[in-house]
């Protein structure tokens, strides 16, 4: 795992540098109990051998209000199999659902935008492997 600021933050948004530092999970207004909170930019690999399907609800954690901007994408190697395009801090929560059938792990990705890292706090929301 790699993460822009702090620690990557299992079921709590990105918080400051230590570990469980951080809030719930929310995304224009809906509160998430799962997820990972993450800072652009960042990078966490999941092991999906077996599954067929990985959702998640992606956007910029409503803790920097309208600051920040991020795009999440999901990579199998090389091979991007998606991407949010650019959210913004205050937008709601964009559904990413990927076929990750045949893979072994994939890289969940989050970079800035292009814009720099300030307030880039990243949602993977409610992230489920079936």
């Amino acid at each position: 795992m790699r993460n822009g600021w702090g620690p990557v933050e299992r079921d709590r948004s990105n918080g400051e540098m230590k570990a469980g530092d951080g809030r719930t999970l929310k995304i224009g207004g809906k509160s998430y109990a799962t997820g990972l909170g993450v800072h652009a930019a960042s990078e966490v690999v999941v092991p999906v051998t077996g599954y067929r399907i990985f959702t998640a609800e992606v956007g910029v954690d409503a803790e920097v209000g309208t600051s920040g901007s991020v795009v999440f994408q999901v990579w199998n190697g090389t091979t991007k199999l998606a991407d949010s395009g650019v959210l913004r801090g205050g937008q709601a929560a964009k559904v990413l659902s990927v076929d990750v059938s045949g893979a072994t792990e994939v890289r969940l990705v989050v970079t800035d935008a292009g814009n720099g890292t300030t307030g880039d706090h990243a949602d993977w929301a409610g992230a489920t492997l079936s």
